[in-house]
């Protein structure tokens, strides 16, 4: 496959590609261009180039032609899963096509969202001296953006950082990932198949510390929109910052999962064992599983048994509901986590091998609250681990040790304790009597503490993010005299 620069399809320019690999097989299935910097260069050049006359086009006729694109997604819908599924190990109808349906969403409520996103009036005659002014603001679209995209949901996280941002006026240079690239660049070829003028959406392939390291340090760029890590996060932020380049970060995370002694046994193991969703490569993803004392054993009992119905292998099998990770290197990350942690002190109740990129469904138990995995070590791969606590008090303190706060989840029967623990956890969001790994499009979604980002990116909050505001003023406008 070929990147997308200025609405052609074009080849890295010292001709370099680099592999992508089926991780159910392990073979390659594809390869893209690895971008050079002359690459990137030209495509913020028409990225810069062709944001006037797109911000010049009025909202309505934008939206025409991003809704024709969802459109097109939904009759391709089954194409791209299947796309998607061989490059990202995702189970093909389960996931893999559910997460192309959200795009379409999103990419529909966007333009909802632009076409009545409203600027205001300021009272009149409030402050003396301005009785005869009139003074409003309007929305205005920041300019070119740089939108970095990660491994794990590449078309839905796509959409939430590409969609609002064309609809308010905005031209993109997207860097997509490195593992699964392929769904995105057919996206792009799609954008300009529903109408979008060449250069408004560019979508690179290669490195990520070539093309993304680039990407930030050009002073063009009004705004970097990044999911990942948070040591790639710092790593952005003290580049842009030498231009003060905006930036908006979604980024670690190791999200609590708490089980008080009253809570309802049944709702708590459906919960947990839907962590293994996207084989627990998410960011919301439980990843502490604190269980009061009285309730471990049953806990891992049942979870255990939950966990043995799951139907692990190649995701394009319609039975299959767990597929490989993305990769071998990272599910060998996992391996080596978990064995960091057995080495601390905990054990393993339930898997702990690995196969190629496959990771088996993990238990581990007596995991101490001053373990690595207890506090900032974000496992990113199918390991529950479990940690006892006695008292409200000793959980929150738990769940509050970790530099991350992006979401979490709780379950009591008691609204008291939800409604009072709900207040005291540093999250961006919190999930009662469920887990907090979801992503309602409208509801706003980011960190509460600043190593998990500063992003609210949603529906309800994303046009804030990709448009900046500007005040006019009519002075005397009211002033018969003047």
């Amino acid at each position: 496959m070929k990147m997308i620069i200025n609405g052609q399809k074009v080849d890295s320019s010292d001709g370099r590609t680099q592999n992508v690999v089926n991780p159910a097989t392990l073979q390659v299935i594809d390869t893209v261009p690895s971008a050079t910097a002359e690459d990137i260069t030209k495509a913020v050049d028409g990225a810069v180039a062709a944001q006037e006359a797109w911000a010049a086009l009025p909202v309505r006729e934008r939206c025409v032609i991003l809704r024709r694109f969802a459109d097109l997604v939904m009759e391709r819908r089954l194409e791209l899963g299947e796309i998607l599924a061989k490059e990202a190990g995702k189970p093909y109808m389960k996931e893999a096509v559910w997460e192309l349906d959200s795009v379409a969403y999103v990419y529909r409520g966007a333009c909802d969202v632009a076409m009545h996103y409203y600027g205001s009036t300021m009272p009149i005659g409030t402050e003396p001296g301005y009785d005869d002014d009139l003074q409003i603001t309007i929305h205005e679209p920041l300019g070119t953006l740089a939108c970095i995209i990660p491994y794990n949901f590449p078309p839905a996280i796509w959409a939430f950082k590409t969609a609002a941002a064309l609809a308010a006026g905005n031209t993109i240079v997207v860097k997509a990932p490195s593992y699964d690239p392929m769904t995105l660049l057919v996206l792009h070829e799609m954008l300009h198949e529903a109408g979008l003028p060449a250069g408004v959406a560019q979508c690179l392939t290669g490195k990520g510390s070539v093309v993304g390291d680039c990407l930030v340090d050009d002073p063009r760029i009004a705004c970097v929109n990044f999911t990942g890590s948070t040591d790639a996060g710092l790593s952005i932020a003290a580049t842009a910052a030498k231009h003060l380049t905006d930036y908006k970060f979604e980024l670690g995370g190791n999200d609590p999962f708490i089980v008080f002694e009253d809570a309802d046994m049944d709702l708590v193991v459906k919960e947990a064992e839907d962590q293994a969703r996207n084989n627990r490569q998410c960011c919301t993803g439980s990843k502490r599983f604190l269980v009061h004392n009285s309730l471990k054993e049953e806990f891992i009992r049942r979870l255990s048994a939950e966990l043995d119905k799951l139907v692990i292998g190649d995701p394009m099998d319609p039975k299959v509901n767990m597929g490989p990770m993305i990769s071998e290197r990272a599910a060998r990350q996992v391996e080596e986590q978990v064995n960091l942690t057995v080495a601390q002190g905990a054990r393993i109740v339930r898997g702990g091998k690995r196969n190629g990129a496959f990771y088996e469904p993990t238990i581990l138990t007596d995991v101490a609250p001053d373990t690595d995995i207890a506090r900032d070590m974000e496992v990113f791969g199918p390991v529950w681990p479990v940690i006892g606590f006695d008292t409200v008090d000793e959980a929150v303190g738990i769940a509050n040790s970790s530099h991350y706060g992006l979401g979490g989840g709780l379950f009591s029967r008691n609204i008291n304790t939800c409604i009072q623990v709900a207040k005291r956890l540093k999250t961006g969001h919190i999930a009662i009597n469920g887990s907090g790994n979801f992503r309602a499009a409208e509801l706003p979604f980011g960190g509460g503490r600043k190593m998990s980002g500063n992003s609210r990116e949603s529906l309800s909050r994303v046009m804030d993010e990709v448009t900046q505001l500007k005040s006019i003023v009519f002075r005397y406008a009211f002033n018969e005299r003047k």
